[in-house]
């Protein structure tokens, strides 16, 4: 290890010698220390060890948020694994797609996700060990408890550097490809340190997971404020009612958002009669209306930003009173530019390609060199986002580029190529566009417009429910039109501009 190297892991020893009996983790009844923490982050890294693990061996795991969740996390952040966290609402055959990608030697399921092991065991051999996370295990798997107990021993000194690869995120699916995002130990970390210094989390913030830990966004905001040498407080899964109580409890400062959750938040709150005056900050996404409704009956401050996981988080940040309407201010550790289509910076208030470069860039994609080659073309990662910079730095979005055109459901990412490969799939559907439209509760929604072939006599309920059967329900279309033909381009491909314009797309 390198006299300048710093891990993840070395956050989870410092906090345990400095904030040894500062509360870590809340998790129903269980409450830990930052001491307890890593100690049984070192015995389970131990135990994984045991189990013929490596540095640079996958965990994966599906579960709902829990305090094993995050302890994989800092076991892995100590020896050098790689954690591969999956979306647990994806269907079976993406599941299977993602642990084929990266062959974890283990993985972690929870008490809801056992049928992935029956499902799918015999086909991925190189899983060489099947786990539960829960007490007792299920279905006959060896419970993660099971493992503490039986290698109470500390592990063996493993060099883990900045530079070394800590986790794995699948992304959107380009091309019907999901792309895993390889994030660095230095990659979480400069996000946990430019977080910490432009939000102020200080040394006591008190986080309430509502976002879940497989995603970027409820990640770095644990790695945050557990770097910070604050508190996490672990939800299972988002229930409104359930998280007014525990930010009045436990007196939470800070959450991340995505559409409709604030707002179900604060309705609970006001209907129960629930004080939220403990909460200082937010971030993430939402209505404009429904952030000023949080600023005024909290008092805290709603931050607004840019990033993907490919930039581990944020690279622009501001509150969002500072200006409103704007995706942030350029990142203290983000060189970010707007560039046309020939890599050429443009001046401020023209709109091009958001590219940016610095210590927040992932590694690259994980087994896709000419795909990070092409992302990182004359040095610079290109985001497939337009946007603009204004003369004080502040980065205005415009949309999508159409080579990279997202829909963002309630914060979920979706491809259109994606959704559209699953609607031909049906015997009855000649051509499909999809595109995302303005929703009042989930800030955009998927649109399908669709071509029928002869005779059909197929209803848009029952595409939706194919398209749902096939791939994660997020991704199916909320609205479905049919019509004779679409418009094509000159090259005969269709027009999805016109066809967005014809049918309510932004």
């Amino acid at each position: 290890m390198g006299v300048r190297d710093f891990s993840i892991g070395d956050v989870i020893r410092r906090n345990a010698r400095i904030s040894s009996n500062r509360e870590c983790l809340v998790c129903g009844e269980l409450r830990w220390d930052f001491r307890r923490f890593a100690q049984e982050a070192e015995a389970l890294a131990s135990a994984l060890s045991s189990l013929g693990l490596k540095k640079g061996d996958r965990i994966g795991i599906v579960a709902h948020n829990c305090h094993e969740f995050l302890l994989l996390y800092g076991a892995a952040a100590l020896a050098g694994y790689v954690m591969v966290p999956v979306n647990w609402r994806l269907k079976m055959g993406e599941i299977r797609f993602i642990l084929e990608d990266t062959t974890p030697t283990v993985v972690f399921l929870g008490p809801d996700f056992l049928q992935v092991k029956k499902d799918l065991a015999s086909d991925l051999s190189f899983v060489k060990t099947w786990a539960a996370l829960g007490e007792g295990g299920g279905e006959g798997l060896p419970a993660l408890s099971d493992l503490l107990d039986r290698e109470r021993k500390p592990p063996e000194e493993v060099e883990v550097t900045w530079d070394d690869p800590y986790l794995i995120i699948h992304t959107a699916a380009v091309e019907g490809r999901p792309r895993g995002a390889v994030l660095t130990h230095g990659n979480l970390l400069t996000a946990n340190i430019q977080a910490m210094a432009l939000m102020g989390l200080g040394n006591k913030p008190v986080y309430l997971n509502l976002l879940p830990l497989f995603h970027i966004a409820g990640l770095n905001f644990a790695l945050h404020v557990l770097h910070a040498g604050g508190k996490n407080v672990l939800m299972s899964r988002f229930d409104p009612e359930e998280a007014v109580r525990w930010i009045e409890k436990e007196g939470v400062t800070v959450i991340g958002t995505f559409p409709p959750m604030l707002t179900m938040l604060l309705d609970k709150a006001e209907e129960l009669g629930k004080d939220l005056s403990s909460l200082e900050m937010a971030g993430g996404l939402d209505h404009p209306e429904t952030i000023q409704r949080f600023q005024r009956v909290t008092g805290g401050t709603f931050w607004v930003g840019f990033g993907q996981t490919e930039t581990s988080g944020f690279c622009s940040l501001c509150p969002f009173d500072e200006r409103p309407g704007s995706a942030g201010k350029v990142a203290p550790l983000a060189r970010l530019r707007i560039v046309d289509d020939y890599d050429r910076e443009l001046p401020a208030g023209e709109a091009g390609e958001i590219v940016v470069r610095g210590p927040l860039i992932f590694r690259g994609y994980w087994n896709l060199e000419e795909e990070t080659r092409y992302t990182f073309r004359e040095g610079w990662h290109h985001t497939g986002d337009i946007g603009r910079l204004d003369e004080e730095g502040y980065l205005w979005y415009v949309k999508r580029k159409a080579e990279k055109e997202l829909i963002k459901p309630g914060g979920e990412n979706v491809y259109p190529a994606e959704v559209e490969k699953v609607l031909l799939q049906h015997p009855e559907v000649e051509e499909a566009c999809v595109f995302g439209v303005p929703d009042k509760e989930w800030g955009e929604a998927i649109k399908a417009v669709c071509v029928l072939k002869p005779g059909s006599r197929l209803q848009p309920q029952a595409l939706i429910d194919f398209v749902a059967d096939r791939i994660a329900r997020y991704k199916k279309p909320k609205y479905i039109t049919f019509v004779p033909s679409l418009p094509k381009t000159e090259d005969g491909s269709v027009d999805r501009d016109r066809v967005k314009g014809e049918h309510g797309g932004r």
